[in-house]
């Protein structure tokens, strides 16, 4: 018996119609033990966060789905660290009757994983950091997150420095580098200094940043780091990146790919938010 497929899937991003569809897609809904990545950002700016939340609930086994910055965003405001921005979608959740159960789901959800030869992170990965690095840091948080003071560990996320990696980093630092890296990275220098302010296509640069997955000699070039967070990058399939982040919320594509033969399936969004309001 063959194993199941593993789909990987781009930032949802409160577009429970879209994900619906995808699920029921012929070629996904013949598949009963199909699994599911999802590469972060589940929920915000989109119209039905709280149904997409409750759906991947369900999914339960079936399904990995990791924290994007957006998802993050939803704890803190929970947490009471961070207030609503006139932008979000997120008070459905927060009004919910399972609100509770919905959050606790959310707080134990990681921030990255490693599978077949393929690690899932929301935005990036540091050049430094090897797949045994990136999980140990991970983990970091995670731990943070799950634990009694989880509010006030979401109080330390907040910032762009510091803008690289030291293994001495303790504290807020280490753990704002970290979320940074994995949840908000899109550009870097060869060095690892992350330009977090920066957002837009990759294009040709006169600035000394690249696409953090086009460092030369990155640690994790042997693997293929599946992520989301760019829309305006666009759908990315290559030996060692996949970028599936598609703009569904901004009127592009829910993308999956099958991790098994890289099979491209897409579902066209109807939502439409303004394009250069991208985060």
């Amino acid at each position: 018996m063959s194993m199941p497929s593993i789909w990987m899937v781009g930032d949802i991003q409160g577009c429970c119609g879209s994900l619906d569809e995808l699920l029921q897609h012929p070629e996904i809904a013949q598949e009963p033990y199909a699994r599911f990545w999802f590469a972060g950002d589940l929920v915000n700016r989109g119209p039905q966060s709280l149904a997409s939340l409750r759906r991947l609930m369900a999914l339960e086994e079936r399904s990995v789905a990791i924290l994007g910055n957006h998802d993050l965003h939803l704890l803190a405001v929970a947490a009471g660290v961070r207030r609503l921005g006139k932008n979000d979608t997120l008070l459905e959740v927060l009004e919910a009757p399972d609100a509770q159960e919905i959050i606790d789901w959310l707080r134990w959800r990681p921030l990255a994983h490693y599978e077949a030869g393929h690690l899932l992170v929301h935005a990036g990965v540091l050049p430094k950091w090897d797949v045994t690095k990136t999980l140990q840091l991970a983990n970091e948080v995670e731990v943070a997150l799950r634990g009694n003071n989880w509010q006030k560990a979401l109080e330390k996320m907040y910032g762009n420095e510091p803008d690289h990696w030291k293994e001495d980093h303790t504290g807020a630092k280490r753990f704002r580098v970290i979320v940074n890296a994995m949840t908000r990275m899109r550009l870097c220098t060869t060095k690892g200094r992350m330009a977090l302010p920066v957002k837009g296509e990759p294009g040709v640069r006169d600035d000394g940043l690249m696409p953090w997955f086009d460092v030369p000699d990155r640690a994790t070039r042997d693997v293929t780091v599946v992520f989301g967070h760019w829309s305006t990058l666009g759908l990315l399939v290559r030996s060692d990146a996949i970028c599936l982040d598609t703009g569904c919320v901004w009127g592009g594509q829910l993308t999956a790919v099958r991790m098994q033969d890289r099979r491209v399936i897409q579902i066209a969004c109807q939502q439409s938010l303004n394009p250069f309001d991208h985060d």
